[in-house]
């Protein structure tokens, strides 16, 4: 992975001659894109803004500052990058990424190789558990072929007879394969007991070493494992687990980044200050819903 550019800032590019089937819960996005898909308010019962499939040829790029909502991407075919923890990933056939709201989001085609997505577009409501939450799998394995099938079938649909059954029927399907991605019906209960124990002490100065000990591993089988569950290593995981609480603690009014800093697990606000900055795309004192 390379870590991206700092600077980057909200974008949009779009090419001429992409091919996108895409279906939006409502019109209130005025967004020219957006404009001529079909309509289908049942994608507003599991908070589904819009779904698509597309093909994007260089230069579509998308750079998304202040997204709120977990965005799931599926590569059907060609390749792409994606910005992950502030890092920028490779996404080819076979693969997913699941990535939680407010952060910094961004994606683009690379010359000569015509990008094949699905995507589905969420917007949780306040207070409601995002579907990209700290133990989801960010980066994995995944066919993308029934999600796929499952967009075409809701978009054929919504363009012809607008069945309300056959709308939903869609629908369930679609948010039912996403979810199979968030929520692996095999989780190793050894990375699980791990992250929950991690999460409860994140000021503790957690080591590889002392994580894999922790569970009875070697290091090189918990790195293995957390590839293969998280599409992250442990570090990556432990960094993660710390911004995201550090968030959360953001959002409380007048505290100071010195002390929350401490609470996650730095002693040197500035490293913390540039950690968190990366990995969610804000310094602290900008973080929406700052408050003091």
């Amino acid at each position: 992975m390379r870590r991206t550019d700092r600077n980057l800032s909200e974008t949009d590019i779009r090419p001429d001659g992409a091919v996108v089937a895409l279906v939006r819960a409502d019109i209130t996005d005025p967004r020219p894109w957006l404009a001529d898909a079909p309509v289908c308010p049942a994608l507003g019962h599991y908070h589904i803004r819009h779904t698509a499939v597309a093909t994007m040829h260089a230069p579509f790029k998308i750079v998304r500052t202040q997204l709120a909502g977990s965005y799931f991407l599926a590569c059907l075919g060609g390749e792409g990058r994606v910005l992950v923890d502030g890092r920028w990933m490779r996404c080819r056939p076979g693969q997913a990424v699941l990535l939680p709201p407010n952060t910094r989001q961004a994606f683009h085609a690379i010359p000569q190789h015509p990008w094949e997505i699905c995507w589905v577009r969420y917007r949780e409501p306040a207070g409601q558990r995002p579907l990209a939450a700290t133990s989801t799998p960010i980066v994995a394995k995944y066919d993308p072929q029934p999600l796929q099938l499952a967009i075409r079938g809701l978009y054929a649909e919504a363009l012809s007879d607008h069945s309300p059954a056959a709308l939903q029927h869609w629908v369930d399907l679609i948010h039912h394969y996403v979810r199979r991605f968030a929520e692996p019906a095999r989780t190793d209960p050894r990375l699980w007991d791990l992250w929950r124990d991690v999460a409860a002490s994140l000021d503790q100065p957690w080591t590889i070493t002392a994580m894999a000990k922790r569970v009875h591993l070697s290091e090189k089988q918990l790195q293995r494992l957390c590839r293969k569950e998280l599409g992250r290593n442990p570090r990556q995981q432990l960094i993660w687990l710390r911004m995201r609480r550090a968030a959360e603690l953001l959002v409380a009014p007048h505290t100071k980044i010195e002390t929350i800093a401490n609470q996650v697990g730095y002693q040197n606000p500035f490293v913390f200050s540039t950690t968190f900055k990366r990995v969610m795309g804000w310094s602290p004192s900008q973080f929406p819903g700052r408050t003091g």
